[in-house]
């Protein structure tokens, strides 16, 4: 009979099985959110209720929006990708339908991103004056890491600024949309999303990339 001289030694290993595998990791909330493809992706309803609507009316632009939505799930199913970003673009749309349809006009359906452009603004601004810049805590957040850059000033100051790029790209957003709103043209939320709006979130993209560089540089230097 064959003596075990360690109780655990035939025990199969504990804690998470893909983090026991060999090659195999879990990936960040961020890629398992589908990345930034995804992000994308979560915008094409939008665009295409804006051609369907000048083209065919308020259902037709209604009924483009949805058809793409359920076709993006189903792609991202086929290909068994992540489903959070796609499932929440979902859940959007369903309430910017339904507040377009009751009201019979199609500037309803941009609603829900004004009053969410605002309150990002807010969020983003008291996140700044509480001295935890949000764009600095959502990094930590998506790549499971500490927030070691909140004891570096200039890592403090240069997420600081990011998210107030960010910050400024929600108010404007507010501003121009809401105004836009307010002369019942549908036609120029697009015109504004991407000639004036689209930019203005690569240029703050730019600063973001900046100010998360720029951080964990200066952090790998301090603990070499």
């Amino acid at each position: 009979m064959e003596t075990l001289t360690d109780p655990g030694q035939h025990c199969p290993p504990r804690g998470d099985p893909l983090e026991a595998a060999p090659g195999r990791r879990r990936g960040t909330p961020w890629e398992r959110m589908g990345g930034g493809t995804a992000l994308a992706q979560s915008s094409l309803p939008s665009v295409v209720f804006v051609f369907a609507n000048a083209l065919g009316g308020l259902v037709a632009g209604l009924g483009a929006a949805l058809g793409v939505a359920a076709m993006l799930i189903i792609t991202r199913l086929s290909r068994r990708q992540p489903l959070r970003t796609a499932i929440g673009s979902v859940v959007g749309l369903g309430v910017s339908s339904f507040l377009a349809y009751r009201s019979g006009s199609a500037g309803a359906y941009f609603l829900p991103d004004i009053w969410f452009d605002l309150a990002g603004f807010a969020v983003l601004t008291t996140s700044i004056v509480a001295r935890r810049p949000l764009v600095g805590v959502i990094w930590s957040v998506l790549n499971e890491a500490p927030a070691h850059w909140r004891q570096d000033k200039p890592s403090l100051v240069g997420y600081d600024i990011a998210t107030a790029a960010v910050a400024g790209v929600f108010a404007g957003r507010f501003v121009m949309q809401g105004w836009l709103m307010s002369r019942d043209d549908t036609g120029w939320p697009l015109v504004v999303r991407t000639v004036a709006i689209y930019p203005l979130w690569v240029a703050a993209a730019a600063v973001v990339v900046w100010a998360i560089r720029r951080s964990d540089r200066r952090l790998r230097t301090a603990g070499e």
